[in-house]
């Protein structure tokens, strides 16, 4: 197998592992816009959530869009290669560097607008709050889905157990808080036990220490999914020029 047959392969190989993940995030993509019980929906439901808060929870559709372009990507990419097609190999080049100029305007415009995410989560995180403090314990599709939450990522609460404090459980419960909070009982406590435990933290915290922990993890795959789509542009082209050197 000469290089250009190597090429060909890696590009047909490179293409079909896009095609089948460009499948899966559609697949759930589609799920969340499907399931009405999903978190999604439980958080666009809190009362108080900031506007700017619907621009992100339309995720499913944006999955979608992701999955679809995905799709197209690795169909061109496969059929290109193995059907020596210099349109799909030039379409194949164009769609890549349009998603590449793309990421690199995200990346910027996050960096950019930093400021106003930690200001958006503060107001989601008062709204979040005030929800526990109206609706848990009272409301049970809230308290099911902050129940299912708080199991799921061995938290309590939205920032700490203080949040529960008023809430219909913890007025229903004689002051105390949910099992969740209180580890090693099967059910609730009083406020000595839930501050007495430093392993349990908030929902929220969990989730932004599990962020920071792996932030090289994040920019290493982010590099490296960049390397690749240089790669890839790199690749369609050679094979786009020595099949139409070819042809000529």
């Amino acid at each position: 197998m000469g290089c250009f047959g190597f090429l060909k392969v890696m590009m047909f190989v490179f293409n079909g592992i896009i095609f089948l993940a460009g499948a899966a995030i559609l697949g759930v993509g589609i799920w969340v816009k499907v399931d009405s019980g999903s978190i999604l929906s439980f958080l666009g439901k809190i009362e108080g959530a900031p506007a700017e808060l619907s621009q992100v929870l339309n995720v499913g559709y944006l999955l979608i869009a992701i999955g679809a372009l995905l799709l197209v990507i690795g169909f061109l990419g496969c059929c290109g290669a193995v059907r020596e097609s210099t349109c799909m190999l030039l379409l194949f080049f164009i769609i890549v560097l349009v998603v590449f100029i793309a990421e690199v305007a995200g990346a910027v415009v996050i960096l950019v607008f930093r400021p106003l995410a930690d200001d958006l989560f503060t107001k989601f995180g008062t709204a979040a709050v005030k929800n526990i403090r109206k609706d848990y314990g009272g409301n049970p599709d809230v308290t099911g889905l902050w129940n299912t939450t708080m199991s799921s990522l061995k938290c309590c609460g939205f920032y700490n157990s203080s949040d529960f404090v008023g809430s219909p459980y913890y007025v229903d419960h004689g002051k105390q808080y949910p099992p969740q909070c209180c580890p090693g009982l099967d059910g609730p406590c009083n406020q000595t036990v839930a501050d007495s435990v430093t392993t349990i933290t908030g929902c929220f915290p969990k989730i932004k220490k599990l962020i920071d922990d792996n932030t090289v993890v994040i920019v290493a795959v982010a590099l490296g999914i960049a390397a690749l789509e240089i790669c890839a542009m790199a690749v369609s082209m050679i094979l786009f020029c020595r099949i139409k050197s070819r042809g000529d």
